[in-house]
């Protein structure tokens, strides 16, 4: 059986060429190209940065972008088409002016992550990486935003809106489409889509006060950098069960016992183990097949 592709169903015929830029938007995007390429020592290093520029100007990575990205850097279209499809923050079809990542990851998802990408899916009525009719949100889960401190996170624009739950994250996203100015949890204030790409192809940041505002990590991600320089209060120590210190002993006093809140050091060791606990004993319950 044929099918034509009214039907959405490719005839295996190879595709036309991309199309050109405009003159106008490639002189345009061939002046910010040689501003990259002058930061690198090899030209071929300027791809990450020009593909955020392209995606700047149509809110994805076209055919051709990757097209324009290939004749200014003398590489091969396969060669972008590699880098392009590899990393995810290229986007490869038409999406919202906000991207809305919701982290499903261990921590956020059982803190709500899932119950919020849930939620958002049935209140937009998209799927994952699909975009509204109205061209604004574009919703996403994401593996981790490194924010396991602030967990739910969900990020728009790679911006953090932190400790979310399912009624916050739907006015988030309602007012995103309505227009309302959101403000995140930490960093810089919210711009489109396309001026994110913008920045992240290394051009400036000219609003006021953007580049001051920090999205800092929290004070339980900090904790290592706190150990390293040792900024630590004293360890506490946990006896071992039935065993106090020899100042007990001498003391005649009893020996620390943990309590349930406490989390039991290697020195209490050896624990009851199946194999050790005679009402525990390893091995089946019942013989196999009954």
């Amino acid at each position: 059986m044929t099918t034509t592709p009214s039907e959405g169903v490719s005839l295996g015929m190879p595709q036309l060429p991309a199309p050109a830029y405009p003159d106008d938007v490639r002189a345009r995007l061939e002046a910010d190209a040689r501003e990259i390429i002058a930061r690198y020592p090899d030209s071929r290093s300027a791809l990450l940065p020009m593909l955020h520029l392209t995606q700047a100007e149509e809110g994805h990575v076209t055919r051709t972008g990757m097209q324009f990205c290939a004749e200014i850097l003398g590489l091969t279209t396969a060669e972008v088409t590699a880098v392009a499809t590899f990393y995810t923050m290229y986007r490869r079809k038409p999406s919202g002016d906000y991207q809305v990542g919701v982290c499903t990851n261990t921590l956020c998802a059982v803190m709500g992550g899932d119950a919020i990408f849930e939620a958002l899916q049935d209140h937009l009525g998209v799927g994952n990486g699909e975009t509204t009719g109205d061209g604004k949100v574009t919703l996403e889960h994401i593996e981790c935003n490194a924010a396991c401190d602030f967990a739910p996170v969900v990020m728009v624009n790679w911006e953090f809106f932190d400790n979310q739950t399912v009624q916050s994250a739907k006015r988030l996203v309602d007012d995103l489409r309505a227009g309302t100015q959101v403000e995140p949890t930490r960093g810089a204030p919210l711009c489109t889509f396309k001026d994110t790409a913008r920045i992240l192809a290394g051009f400036p940041d000219e609003r006021p006060g953007a580049v001051e505002a920090t999205g800092g990590a929290g004070p339980a991600s900090l904790i290592g950098l706190r150990l390293a320089k040792g900024e630590t209060s004293p360890a506490r120590v946990v006896h071992p069960r039935g065993a106090g210190t020899a100042q007990d002993a001498a003391h005649d006093a009893p020996a620390h016992e943990p309590s349930p809140t406490e989390h039991l050091s290697s020195h209490d060791a050896p624990q009851d183990t199946s194999a050790s606990d005679p009402s525990h004993p390893a091995g089946p319950v019942a013989e196999e097949g009954e």
